[in-house]
């Protein structure tokens, strides 16, 4: 790239987990809304609607801890978890960096209810007085007429700032399997999505040269073309992918969130919100709830499968945790009593599984296409087991166009055993996937007290289906341990 970016905020040698594969889109579902003025009167603005803390610098997203997946094949093979194969070399750590200058923010009603979530840059437009500071607001379609009347609406008459629809003047692209957002060449800003990198690097075309150098109908036609061009001759196109990686990564965004808190959007593990920052609207519900609530419910990734279909070993294991408890569970799956079980006993130090499967969207994805008969298993032979996989597939795509047409936004999911609502479905499946997003009761999925745990041999339905089918929740690599008193991120004891 041509430049570097002039500030960034290095997250050092850190793993974010396994990245999607190489590609690009442009975004024709995001809104671009600008709020600008003279000195800090734009951030003044905002910071009295957003909850992020505009006065401070953004914090990198959360580490990742190891996976479901790479335990269980860590228990395979007889490795501490973790650790790299005799054979494999050791797996270089590349620092990410994240630009101080693009965050993840949530804009609240008088209620603290979301009206949306939102991505803000703040750059120093080109042509403007070098005093001027303007916010350009990367918002998702679905919410942007709400959010731009909601701006409009708590702008005084005298506000020294001026708002605007910047949509057909700014586009907004994304770069998928890279960690380098260092630079951008001349007319566009980049940066690392602040809410995890394994959503990719988010950028904006933003340049006045670029409307000069490139054909196009509009001033939107250009500057897509200009991006698809230069992008060409480095990463494949890849539309779609956004919307497919942010549900397997547990992400939920625009009205799928609308008129919750949130605490149950997870927006406090996405570095959104500042729990220290002065008041803003809507703060009062969202303290109330960090400081004093217990949360009772959170928006997880869910894959739904037939009740025939043979359950992955991550919940298999999960499953048994929640059971038979950490000691046992343990014991059980690793086989610690057996004769070398000292051996797997220190190996296995400080490892703790969780009690449901903690999975990136990449492992997400590699489990769903084996289920869905897209790929062989590691273990069998694509030749040797051609009329499984065929078989698979079929079965695979008849059940995913059950899911796609039961799972709609607001459904029900309801536990056959004791028929009582455990969940309702915020998001549509990932598409080609039974992955979708739900707000679930954390109780039900043995997160919360110890009343409820979550079995491998659930039965659920959906609306008003009778047919019956198994939910397998999993968490984001970039959850934290979850305390089950409080539903909230367990506070670290130092020395523990």
């Amino acid at each position: 790239m041509a430049y570097r970016a002039a500030s960034v905020l290095a997250a050092g040698a850190s793993k974010y987990g396994a990245l999607w594969g190489r590609g690009y889109e442009t975004f024709k579902n995001r809104r671009i809304l600008s709020v600008s003025g003279v000195g800090d009167h734009a951030t003044t603005y905002l910071q009295g609607l957003v909850t992020a803390d505009l006065n401070s610098e953004p914090s990198a997203p959360r580490e990742e801890v190891m996976d479901s997946v790479h335990a269980l094949n860590a228990k395979n093979s007889g490795m501490e978890p973790g650790a790299a194969a005799p054979d494999e070399p050791e797996e270089e750590e590349v620092p990410v960096q994240f630009t101080k200058k693009l965050r993840s923010a949530t804009f609240l009603d008088h209620r603290g209810r979301i009206l949306t979530d939102a991505l803000l840059w703040k750059r120093n437009p080109e042509g403007a007085d070098s005093a001027t500071t303007e916010y350009l607001i990367d918002v998702p379609d679905d919410t942007g007429d709400l959010l731009l009347a909601h701006l409009k609406q708590h702008k005084l008459r005298r506000s020294k700032i001026k708002l605007a629809d910047k949509t057909e003047e700014v586009t907004s692209h994304a770069v998928y399997g890279t960690l380098n957002a260092e630079g951008a060449p001349p007319g566009y800003i980049a940066g690392m999505d602040p809410r995890h990198p394994s959503l990719g690097m988010r950028i904006l075309s933003v340049g006045q040269d670029i409307l000069n150098t490139t054909e196009g109908e509009s001033e939107r036609a250009k500057r897509q073309q200009h991006f698809e061009t230069l992008m060409n001759n480095f990463f494949p196109s890849a539309p779609g992918t956004y919307s497919v990686l942010r549900k397997l990564a547990g992400i939920a965004e625009g009205t799928e969130i609308a008129s919750k808190t949130a605490l149950e959007c997870n927006q406090d593990f996405l570095n959104a919100i500042s729990f220290s920052k002065g008041c803003y609207l809507g703060q009062e519900l969202t303290a109330r709830s960090q400081f004093t609530g217990v949360v009772r419910k959170r928006i997880v990734p869910v894959m739904i499968i037939d009740t025939e279909m043979e359950v992955p070993k991550p919940w298999v294991m999960a499953s048994m945790i929640q059971e038979l408890g950490t000691e046992e569970g343990m014991d059980k799956i690793f086989g610690l009593s057996d004769e070398d079980g000292e051996k797997k006993k220190l190996a296995l130090t400080g490892y703790i599984p969780p009690p449901l499967p903690k999975i990136s969207a990449p492992g997400a994805g590699s489990i769903v296409s084996m289920m869905m008969g897209s790929v062989a298993a590691p273990d069998q032979n694509p030749q040797d087991g051609s009329e499984e996989l065929n078989k698979l597939r079929v079965q695979g795509e008849k059940l995913q166009i059950e899911i796609a047409e039961l799972a709609q936004p607001g459904t029900s999911i309801i536990d056959k055993k004791d028929s009582r609502t455990i969940g309702k479905i915020v998001s549509t499946p990932a598409p080609g996937t039974t992955v979708l997003l739900a707000q679930m009761r954390l109780d039900r999925l043995g997160l919360l007290g110890s009343e409820h745990k979550w079995s491998r041999t659930n039965k659920i339905l959906m609306g008003e289906s009778n047919k019956e089918y198994r939910f397998l929740p999993f968490l984001p690599l970039w959850w934290p341990d979850i305390d089950p008193a409080t539903g909230k991120e367990k506070e670290v004891v130092v020395g523990e």
